[in-house]
């Protein structure tokens, strides 16, 4: 980095701790001038209005720090480069990733005689291969940069995709899913490590959901895409219209991969050099940015790091309690399974093909607005498990009706299946607030960090590889024998986990605060214990 750059950086260090120490004692003084005298000035009253946030049990929104025109440039320019090719890519696997379900019930069970559980064996491949590969490759990320590793991933599920296009078996499409689980296993936990280090605590939620919803972007532009692709490739060089979405799909994926070499910014410590972009000037504004707000960048993950991480609760408590929030609401990825289930008095399909794919579409838009407004009231109210709380409550609702409809669809009214498989859309906005919630509890530790995210993603894919076969087969559906009373019963464990979780963070922040009251540096209290109160 320059010279200029690093002066930068110390001027605007200083500048902004005093911004930061003017806002605080002017709120002070507003809200509480009488008392100053009490507590030994403007300055300790500062720290006790600061520590009396931190042990809040829901915390009030933190000042804002104006921002600079360079810091608000920055932000601009992550929103256009690195959110646009995050969200890009998300929404390329996403559609890759569910595209086989598409495919499924556009013609390739008939083609390739899947009339078993394959579609399930399917999922249980490519979630074996996942889960693997997941937590070596966030190890690597930390060693190679994520513009080369990232980009070059997504390049080679490309090609992967295109090849499933060519299947003629069962056993072929295992070996494939399996590569593409590979290939597929960074990319969200990739960028979502990524988010942590160049967004702001007040900025971040904000942008995890949008990222987030795009996977049900990618699920709504596969339906659609099967659709379109149905009435105007259907037979085109002798392909079913199946096989020609994974070739759409695969050169999709390869054009986005190019555009990573460059979109993707790296670190702020270690920004891309061709990441034309971002200056030298923007990459020091970051690392001011880090700093301001108590975050550390990124640092090589190495077996101390690991065996630390090993010994946190907190790594075992933050993925159980993301596995859980994932498959609560499983069931709506059956929804087209749903509808092709469905027959008229006579024995016709109530829906057509293109129907069963496009009808879902509607579930993905709501999936994604409740997204977009978990994520903003969460940086606004700078609250997590509140409103993963509030998720798991509406959660309940549907799981409830599709279980009384699961066991009695004669005397249920369909009507009630339908509003259930909709209404489970509404509950698919708590992976970026847990999340953001992890960034808050170790934002001094970016290897744990960085490896809890990975478990997570692993233990989700870990689970999937034996649990949907056996929770949700397709040959049971749409009348599964208990997939939906277990959904209830993870979304009871959401909530009681949030609620100890909350807990345990307001007494390991209370000697943190009492530390901070004595102008202290306390950095003895960490996730490996929970202090007494």
């Amino acid at each position: 980095m320059s010279s200029s750059a690093a002066r930068y950086r110390a001027l605007s260090a200083r500048d902004a701790r005093q911004d930061l120490d003017h806002d605080s004692d002017h709120n002070d003084t507003v809200s509480l001038n009488e008392s100053s005298e009490t507590v030994g000035g403007n300055g300790q009253l500062s720290w006790l209005v600061k520590a009396t946030q931190r042990v809040a049990f829901w915390p009030p929104p933190t000042t804002s720090v104006k921002s600079s025109p360079l810091e608000q440039d920055l932000v601009r320019r992550l929103d256009i480069f690195l959110m646009t090719f995050g969200c890009i890519s998300q929404v390329i696997k996403y559609l890759d990733q569910t595209n086989i379900s598409s495919a499924y019930v556009s013609g390739m069970k008939e083609d390739l005689e899947l009339y078993g559980d394959e579609l399930n064996y399917f999922t249980t491949f490519f979630s074996i291969s996942y889960c693997l590969m997941l937590i070596p490759s966030q190890v690597i990320i930390t060693y190679v940069r994520p513009s080369y590793w990232l980009p070059g991933l997504e390049i080679g599920w490309g090609f992967v995709t295109a090849f499933i296009a060519f299947t003629q078996n069962a056993r072929q499409v295992y070996a494939l899913r399996v590569l593409l689980g590979l290939f597929e296993s960074s990319a969200w936990p990739g960028m979502m490590t990524l988010f942590m280090y160049w967004y702001t605590p007040m900025e971040l939620a904000k942008r995890m959901g949008f990222y987030h919803s795009c996977q049900a972007l990618g699920s709504m532009m596969s339906g659609a895409l099967q659709v379109a692709i149905l009435e105007t490739l259907e037979g085109t060089w002798g392909l079913r219209g199946w096989r020609w979405l994974f070739i759409i799909n695969g050169i999709m994926t390869l054009a986005i991969g190019l555009a990573g070499f460059f979109m993707i910014p790296d670190y702020p410590k270690l920004p891309n050099p061709g990441a034309f972009w971002l200056s030298a000037d923007h990459a020091a504004m970051a690392t001011v940015r880090l700093d301001r707000h108590g975050r550390s960048d990124t640092k090589r993950i190495t077996w101390d790091s690991a065996k630390r991480t090993f010994s946190m609760w907190i790594a075992y408590f933050i993925p159980a309690l993301y596995i859980a929030t994932v498959l609560a609401p499983y069931g709506y990825n059956y929804f087209n399974l749903f509808l092709k289930s469905l027959k008229n008095p006579d024995g016709t399909p109530t829906w057509t093909t293109e129907e069963v794919n496009a009808i879902p579409i509607a579930g993905g838009a709501i999936n994604i607005v409740c997204v977009w407004i978990w994520a903003i009231l969460s940086d606004v109210f700078q609250t997590r498990w509140t409103l993963v709380v509030a998720q798991a409550i509406i959660g309940l609702i549907p799981c409830t009706i599709m279980s009384v409809w699961t066991s009695h669809p004669d005397t249920t009214p369909l009507s009630s299946a339908y509003a259930s498989y909709l209404m489970t859309y509404l509950s698919l906005g708590t992976a970026p607030l847990v999340m953001s919630w992890l960034s808050e509890l170790l934002p001094q530790d970016s290897e744990a960090r960085t490896l809890i995210i990975g478990y997570s993603i692993a233990g989700v894919y870990a689970v999937l590889s034996w649990s949907q076969v056996l929770i949700w087969p397709a040959s049971q559906a749409p009348y599964y024998a208990y997939a939906w009373q277990l959904s209830i019963v993870f979304w009871l464990l959401v909530i009681v986990m949030c609620i100890a979780l909350r807990i345990a963070e307001r007494k390991l922040k209370r000697p943190r605060a009492h530390s901070a009251l004595l102008g202290e540096d306390d950095t003895s209290a960490t996730y490996r214990d929970i202090p007494e109160s």
